[in-house]
């Protein structure tokens, strides 16, 4: 039965009727993921979920902006019949396309661990595959079209539940001028509800304001919804300069410039690097040693022989949530922050980096990916880096090892990856970017029970490509070059893990970084936070590199009593210093954790070590006024 309602009423019940549908998203969302949110209380997620209304009323604001506008305006044509039909139409497509925002982030999120943003558009306008990699979604995740249809059924038929009955009106001119006023007043109201607050002197909410319903900085992402978050980083330019302190200060607490003088004459010797897609740190044994009673064997044991004759990072963390955040972070010694910075405003400004670097010192230089080329971006950021060489799926050029979704199964173009090497002038610099553990987890067919499977479906993968790995290394040691090259291994990011140890801020940043030359001349471990920018000055300290350069990481054969390691995560950037990570969002300090005695991170001592908060902060300020004043002055040079 519908029932009439005035139109002011009606309008109510369908946005009540967004929110409920909203909620209920959240709600999915949380339950669809709860094993990445093991921290989450019961009163916690009951608090997240009240607050995060806040963020919905106003994302579901700005979607609606017309058509509230097509309801409120005082001309009677808003009562015809073919016009509350167009408006009908505008708010379920409207809105079906936020719900679809929404779900697709219930299956999105485990890769990026944070809310989907506008950059998402930037970071996907490579792929030539995208009929392909949507098949592979609808296929993977169709109980997910299942909710959304449903949940687009509820939409429409609720609806109709009501409609806009046509008032009487008996004296116009004080029906218009009441029903202008009415226009003013929820025009005003919809403009507090987008702001997330009323007064003059408050800045509208934004995705950090999160973190005000939240004990851990990974709930934010319960809190939020994607259409807010997508709107919110709209046309935004996240970096502004600060001037925290003079020059003076500056260099002292963080200073990015590099005056190397080696003992040693410069060596020319290989380089390649091998960045390992999802190899989160908690699927590899060697660096779980201490885990399950000491019985956790992890997916990778052929990287775990190698890191027994290696130089190995306990604490490495990655600068970055995506793939497309690795490179410039390992070859150029720039991290991602708010956003990755090949998506920046500032993409194009002119930096150092390794490809440039060892160009001049007469190294070949490539980049392989066996993805379809131009794919998220990489053959042009090799282009800025000034590497000389692109290797993709077309230099590949046999479609029968394509893996039907992303690329070149990893075993065969890490052959491939060899056989060039073997072709190309010494010394060089290569750097190679795996593709085989990803969604959708598949692993070539001769290989069907041949890797263990782990709770993951991921774990299949990374033990697929484990033994690529390792295939290579048989084929490189065969080679004349291969006792001459440096080795550096690493992951492009944290991937979803089983293990609780991982399920916190600190954990889901936690890579694998090591540093390999053949004869065990570079072996160890280091137990400190080391991050990705720091493989570039490390490289060029092993190399005794003896000009100026830039770069935001430091050589972990540097003693610095100022060493921290950043990264950002929903809003906060997270600073790691000694055992300590402090949250910092660009204010002031949301958080403050001692990882040594508390691995979880589920005590805030935020306030209780003021000296300890205070040195962290002006290390998290001084990153901050480093980089966003570089970015926007195009300072990324000595000389600049």
């Amino acid at each position: 039965m519908r029932k009439k309602g005035s139109l002011h009423t009606v309008i109510f019940y369908r946005f009540l009727l967004l929110m409920l549908l909203y909620s209920l998203c959240r709600i999915g969302f949380y339950l669809y993921n709860i094993r990445l949110f093991q921290n989450t209380t019961l009163e916690g997620l009951a608090r997240i979920l009240l607050g995060g209304m806040k963020f919905d009323l106003s994302g579901l604001l700005y979607l609606n902006l017309l058509y509230i506008f097509l309801q409120i305006i005082p001309l009677k044509i808003r009562f015809r019949k073919g016009y509350q039909k167009f408006c009908k139409y505008l708010f379920i497509i409207t809105n079906a396309l936020g719900l679809a925002a929404n779900l697709i982030d219930f299956t999105y999120y485990p890769y990026t661990l944070r809310r989907t943003t506008v950059s998402v558009f930037s970071e996907f306008r490579h792929e030539t595959n995208k009929v392909a990699l949507f098949l592979n979604f609808l296929k993977d995740f169709f109980p997910i079209f299942i909710v959304f249809a449903f949940l687009v059924f509820l939409l429409i038929f609720l609806y109709g539940k009501f409609y806009i009955g046509k008032p009487k009106i008996k004296n116009p001119i004080i029906y218009y001028l009441k029903e202008s006023v009415i226009m003013g007043i929820i025009g005003f109201l919809v403009i507090i509800g987008i702001r997330g607050s009323i007064g003059h002197s408050s800045r509208p909410i934004t995705i950090s304001n999160a973190g005000e319903f939240v004990k851990n900085p990974e709930e934010t992402a319960i809190a939020l919804n994607t259409p807010f978050s997508i709107i919110r980083t709209l046309k935004v330019k996240p970096f502004h300069k600060v001037y925290y302190f003079n020059e003076s200060e500056l260099k002292e607490i963080y200073n990015v410039e590099r005056y190397p003088r080696p003992f040693k004459a410069f060596e020319k010797e290989n380089v390649i690097f091998i960045i390992l897609e999802s190899f989160g740190r908690g699927h590899i044994g060697a660096l779980n040693k201490d885990l399950q009673n000491g019985q956790y064997k992890g997916f990778t044991p052929f990287l775990d022989s190698l890191m027994s004759e290696s130089l190995v990072m306990l604490d490495g963390l990655a600068n970055g949530r995506r793939s497309l955040e690795a490179p410039p972070s390992i070859i150029a010694s720039i991290p991602g922050t708010i956003e990755p910075f090949v998506l920046s405003f500032y993409s194009n400004n002119t930096f150092d980096s390794l490809g440039k670097i060892l160009s001049k010192k007469g190294y070949h230089t490539s980049f392989f990916h066996g993805a379809p080329n131009g794919s998220m971006g990489f053959s042009s950021f090799a282009n800025m880096a000034e590497i000389q060489h692109y290797y993709g799926k077309t230099e590949y050029n046999n479609d029968k090892d394509f893996d039907g979704a992303w690329g070149i199964w990893d075993e065969e173009f890490f052959q491939f990856f060899a056989d060039q090497l073997n072709g190309f002038q010494q010394p060089f610099f290569s750097t190679i970017f795996s593709m085989s553990s990803h969604h959708p987890f598949k692993i070539p067919k001769r290989y069907q029970g041949k890797f263990p499977e782990g709770p993951l479906p991921l774990q299949k993968c990374i033990a697929y490509t484990d033994y690529a790995l390792k295939r290579f290394f048989e084929k490189a040691s065969k080679t004349p070059w291969f006792k001459n090259t440096l080795f550096v291994i690493t992951a492009d990011h944290y991937s979803e893990t089983h293990l609780k140890e991982y399920q916190n801020a600190a954990g889901r940043f936690a890579v694998p970084i090591l540093f390999y030359r053949p004869g065990n001349s570079l072996k160890g471990v280091i137990k400190t936070p080391v991050q990705q920018i720091d493989i570039m000055p490390s490289v060029l300290d092993l190399l005794n590199y003896d000009q100026p350069y830039l770069a935001f990481g430091e050589s972990i054969f540097k003693k610095s009593p100022n060493k921290f390691v950043v990264n950002y995560l929903n809003g906060n950037y997270q600073v790691f210093y000694d055992q300590y990570l402090l949250l910092f969002n660009g204010n002031k300090s949301t958080g403050l954790y001692d990882r040594k005695n508390d691995a979880q991170l589920l005590k805030n001592i935020l306030d209780q070590k003021p000296e300890i908060q205070k040195k962290i902060e002006s290390m998290a300020k001084a990153f901050i006024q480093q980089y966003n004043n570089r970015l926007i002055e195009n300072r990324l040079l000595i000389n600049k």
